[in-house]
């Protein structure tokens, strides 16, 4: 039998901090500040969405080549979805989300007070540097729009608590063999981490990798799964059941945040490095060298012979890369899956039908 972890859902999560006394930060993807949000006593609660709900609000402000996420995002504020949140946080990680930021500061003007950040493109000295700045300004206009001011031991306190629970990610994905959990179930506690206080999840994830060792599952087809997040969550059962399983994550919502510890006095600086030492991203310009090496090695490690690309529709950073990709593994012998799907649709037939074949392909 599978172990049995409650993961608390992203409402629980919610009503648990409201209760507390506690505010909330509705963050957009992909790498938030979420020490700095602590500090100021703000729960960060991530927006890949939600999933499968119409997009149809958000459509009339945006472009029709806008990705799902966005639309489906700014559909979900506009009905209502984030009206709790004391702040909206839209991190540039891509000209989509750009773009939002725009029309929330400038159009829509919800009433939670919209901020913004940008992420360099680079892990250089001077990037660093930049987005030290970057979020110092973020936490003068949290200050003005909050009245909160944590002092540095705050906030090297809340990033320290983030490095905790940045490494028990890491090490959940890496002890993922003996949790136990089946593939849905497993993303389930992971995703957890874009919602629950880190201190939570540190717990949780421990308490996954203690518990007594599930029995043997029968030998599986080991993949690498890359892109932004894996929605439909769906499609992981479908994986299951073709007799496959993940052993290689690269998804932005989870491989691509396994962050570095660092170290230091000065809050701002660590926070900035934390946030840059991450694998290649596509959302921060890594080179089409530094990504398909990163990939060539979860393959290897794994003995995976097949990665399959969760691409959401119009998402340029990821689209950018996928030929050359592809390519490079192929040099490899290593199969390459392209898969687009849309937040606000369901799982569709024949996007079942083709994962079971090149799971088929790779026994």
């Amino acid at each position: 039998m599978p172990n049995e972890i409650h993961v608390p859902s992203r409402r629980e999560a919610i009503r648990a901090q409201v209760q507390s006394g506690g505010g909330l930060a509705a963050v957009f993807p992909y790498h938030p500040p979420r020490a700095l949000l602590r500090a100021h006593g703000l729960l960060p609660v991530e927006v890949w969405g939600p999933p499968g709900r119409s997009s149809s609000r958000g459509d009339a402000h945006l472009q029709p080549y806008t990705c799902s996420l966005v639309r489906a995002g700014l559909s979900f504020l506009l009905e209502g979805g984030l009206d709790q949140a004391r702040v909206v946080l839209v991190p540039h990680g891509c000209d989509s989300l750009q773009g939002l930021g725009s029309v929330l500061l400038d159009f829509v003007k919800p009433a939670p007070p919209v901020l913004t950040c940008y992420l360099p493109r680079g892990d250089r000295a001077l990037d660093r540097a930049f987005l030290a700045d970057e979020l110092r300004e973020l936490d003068a206009r949290l200050a003005a729009a909050l009245g909160t001011r944590p002092d540095e031991a705050a906030l090297l306190a809340a990033v320290e608590r983030e490095e905790r629970a940045d490494q028990a990610l890491g090490e959940l994905l890496e002890g993922r063999a003996r949790v136990g959990l089946g593939e849905e179930a497993f993303y389930r506690l992971v995703r957890s981490r874009e919602y629950l206080p880190a201190e939570d999840f540190a717990a949780l994830a421990g308490r996954a990798l203690a518990a007594p060792a599930a029995s043997a599952r029968p030998a599986r087809t080991p993949l690498v799964v890359s892109g932004l997040v894996p929605e439909p969550m769906a499609l992981l059962s479908v994986l299951e059941a073709a007799g496959a399983t993940v052993t290689g994550d690269d998804l932005a919502c989870s491989g691509r945040r396994r962050y570095r510890p660092t170290q230091g006095p000065e809050p701002f600086a660590r926070m900035s490095e934390g946030m840059l030492s991450g694998p290649p991203d596509s959302t921060r310009g890594a080179s089409v060298e530094a990504r398909l090496q990163h990939l060539r090695q979860l393959a290897r490690a794994a003995g995976a012979r097949g990665v399959v690309f969760l691409t959401l529709k119009f998402c340029e950073p990821e689209l950018y890369y996928l030929p050359q990709l592809r390519e490079g593994l192929a040099q490899d012998g290593v199969r390459a899956l392209s898969l687009e799907v849309d937040l606000a649709e369901a799982l569709p037939a024949p996007l079942v039908t083709r994962l079971e074949a090149f799971v088929e392909t790779l026994r």
